[in-house]
């Protein structure tokens, strides 16, 4: 794979919690022209901060990166315990892939140090792309308020506007830790959210990923099986292929919006019952009775996908990846 930013590349700084679809996205973005990936940020979610780490060089390697900072961060959400998801991504956070050892070392910072550096350090402002639980990005903002100076964007994979996965209401990242994903969404920096609602649209087709796995390049190869990852998500069902490029879609909508459709609109996150890790989205074009009557408390706004042209997504997916021609296989 050829690496080369475009002299107008967006500076990026990944949050990860490296499982099969944050491998898609780094792909994808160490891919892009219009990416340029100054470090990458590990947090406990998909899989444990050890395994995060591991599967991050190791993905690294896959697309022959150059040299790129990596730290570890939270291992746990600032007030819950430590959960995984190993029922969707395995006990590696690869699904059925195995990638040899590595020879890239994490940094001796922790990935809070390393962000706060970076961003300092940057000559343009930076693009923070959150694709796990936010406990690192509010560490980050609560322990160092001056980044937001020379934060562009906060761009994260998280809530919906409809359905949940964790819950019936709440998507995973943002349910894992959901004080976090407030302050950020209240820290004053502008936030894009690619919610689950369009994250599970965008799916490559099962014969295309059959046709990656058979390809002589090891990056295809990697892909195809990742997209295989085969989902269990009860006793009683079978796995099911999904093929979701997931994460890689907050990758996408960074370079090409044109794709969604998106609004600004009143966001919070709600944290106590049955709904806690719900983003609450208000979707209303009149007030309503709480705005009516003085009751309603005011909410940030973010620009909120709603919706997307999935066939344009796969088709830049696979062309920055170099896999174009799987699709007329």
């Amino acid at each position: 794979m050829t690496i080369s930013a475009a002299p107008e590349a967006i500076p990026v700084i990944l949050d990860v919690d490296t499982g099969v679809d944050d491998a898609l996205a780094i792909l994808f973005a160490l891919a892009h022209p219009g990416i340029n990936v100054i470090g990458i940020s590990c947090v406990a979610g998909n899989a444990s901060l050890e395994r995060v780490v591991e599967n991050t060089l190791r993905i690294l390697d896959v697309a022959d990166a150059p040299y790129i900072p990596v730290a570890a961060g939270a291992r746990r959400p600032l007030l819950e315990p430590a959960r995984s998801a190993a029922h969707v991504h395995g006990e590696s956070g690869l699904g059925t892939l195995r990638l040899p050892p590595t020879d890239r070392q994490a940094e001796t910072i922790s990935s809070i140090e390393l962000m706060h550096k970076l961003i300092l350090a940057s000559p343009h402002p930076v693009t923070l792309v959150g694709l796990a639980p936010q406990t690192n990005l509010a560490l980050l903002l609560r322990q160092y308020p001056d980044v937001v100076n020379n934060i562009e964007r906060i761009v994260f994979m998280g809530g919906s506007t409809t359905v949940g996965n964790a819950t019936a209401v709440a998507e995973f990242n943002v349910w894992h830790d959901p004080e976090a994903a407030a302050i950020v969404l209240d820290s004053g920096v502008p936030t894009f959210m690619y919610g689950l609602d369009v994250f599970n649209q965008v799916s490559i087709p099962e014969r295309v990923a059959a046709a990656l796995v058979q390809s002589d390049s090891n990056v295809s190869q990697v892909v195809g099986r990742l997209l295989g990852n085969r989902i269990a998500l009860g006793s009683g069902r079978n796995a099911e292929y999904m093929g979701l490029i997931g994460d890689a879609g907050a990758l996408c909508a960074l370079v090409d919006p044109g794709a969604l459709t998106i609004e600004m609109l009143p966001l919070r996150v709600q944290l106590a019952g049955y709904g806690r890790g719900q983003t609450l989205v208000d979707k209303r074009i009149h007030p309503g009775e709480d705005i009516v009557h003085g009751l309603a408390t005011e909410w940030e706004a973010a620009e909120v996908a709603l919706d997307v042209d999935v066939d344009r997504y796969v088709r830049l997916f696979l062309n920055t990846l170099g896999l174009g021609s799987a699709l007329q296989q």
